[in-house]
């Protein structure tokens, strides 16, 4: 019982955390939206071209997190003087790509729960 009772404490806590990593700081939608409104923040949304055609935050540049020339693409699109916000769908591929960007010394700030929690808080997407 006692097994069975710390393996379920380990998998609700484990759940409940979200994913980090080192170098990256993970922020929720109204402090995204303070550091856009900075004007120093470049928008990178690492969803694929059909999820980011149906909404997306405006001023977002489009490059798939997914597609093996990820990096190369982000390389020629942006800018390593300025930080990267980083978003997708939930906050998973986006931190997938924001430890690729970390690892080629980019400074990134990721959107936590991606563009559901940004919907979510009401803030504005285009199409």
């Amino acid at each position: 019982m006692k097994i069975f009772l710390a393996a379920a404490g380990l998998l609700l806590s484990l759940a409940s955390c979200s994913v980090s990593v080192p170098g990256v700081k993970s922020v929720g939608a109204n402090e995204f939206e303070k550091l856009m409104q900075n004007g120093d923040l470049q928008l990178l949304d690492v969803r694929t071209a059909e999820e980011f055609a149906q909404g997306h935050i405006p001023g977002a540049t489009n490059i798939d997190v997914q597609q093996p020339d990820f990096l190369e693409k982000v390389q020629s699109a942006l800018s390593r003087k300025r930080p990267v916000g980083i978003y997708c769908r939930s906050g998973r591929r986006s931190m997938r790509g924001a430890e690729i960007l970390n690892k080629a010394k980019f400074k990134v700030v990721n959107l936590q729960g991606g563009i559901i929690e940004w919907q979510e808080a009401k803030k504005p997407t285009v199409e």
